[in-house]
């Protein structure tokens, strides 16, 4: 994400954790609570990495802004947002601090913009592919059997499932194509239109248009095939 959020988007989480409690998710204080936990790590791990890959990239690009303000580190105290976790956990969308950058210290700065822009979605992408490859190798030496029955066998699979589902979600989230979303940034390099009118007045009320498609439902009927797809996807070619 490319830019800070305002007050509009706590309004979204306010309506979103009031929908939470019309459906009865917490009526069960304790299993929200143990779920919570073990989504946790999984949240920590994505926004954290996502940040940091952004960072990463403009710094080795050129551009000192990420260094200067200690986000080239994968500590999730430079990049977690507090207000955005708890938003996370309680209503389903959340949001990390967003990385500064210049581009005018890019040597390309039309490509430049874009790697940057792409950076995190890969890192969340790369992050689930490697903790499928774990949950193989858990497996593989721990056997089926203990991942699915035992207690501590059936948290640590649920906090791995949780982590590349996770990371997946941040991935197809981010890369839609609205402001102050990645894919935004990603479409306006592609098809060059920053000097348009149209990206300024799409930019300009970016974060309404993304509301209106969370409370509307579209955003999710973007994410669930997409990730279901995705993770299917790493676990057929992966696992088996």
């Amino acid at each position: 994400m490319r830019r800070n959020f305002d007050m509009t988007f706590l309004i979204v989480v306010v309506i979103l954790i009031y929908n939470s409690f019309r459906r009865g998710e917490f009526l069960d204080p304790m299993s929200w609570l143990m779920n919570t936990l073990m989504l946790l790590p999984a949240i920590v791990i994505g926004l954290s990495f996502h940040e940091f890959a952004h960072a990463f990239v403009a710094y080795k690009l050129g551009d000192n802004t990420p260094k200067l303000q200690g986000r080239v580190t994968i500590n999730p105290l430079a990049h977690i947002d507090p207000v955005g976790m708890v938003a996370l956990l309680l209503a389903g969308f959340g949001w990390g601090v967003p990385v500064q950058i210049n581009p005018a210290n890019f040597r390309k700065r039309r490509r430049d913009e874009l790697l940057v822009s792409l950076a995190g979605v890969v890192m969340n992408l790369i992050i689930a592919i490697v903790f499928v490859l774990v949950a193989k190798v858990m497996i593989m030496t721990l056997g089926y059997e203990f991942l699915t029955v035992d207690a501590l066998g059936t948290t640590l699979w649920t906090m791995i499932l949780y982590i590349v589902q996770i990371n997946l979600v941040l991935m197809v989230f981010n890369l839609i194509p609205c402001p102050p979303l990645d894919g935004f940034s990603v479409i306006s390099e592609i098809f060059n239109i920053k000097h348009t009118e149209f990206y300024w007045t799409v930019y300009r009320y970016g974060n309404w248009i993304l509301i209106a498609l969370i409370i509307f439902g579209i955003t999710g009927m973007i994410l669930t095939p997409c990730v279901n797809f995705m993770f299917n996807l790493l676990w057929t070619y992966i696992i088996f």
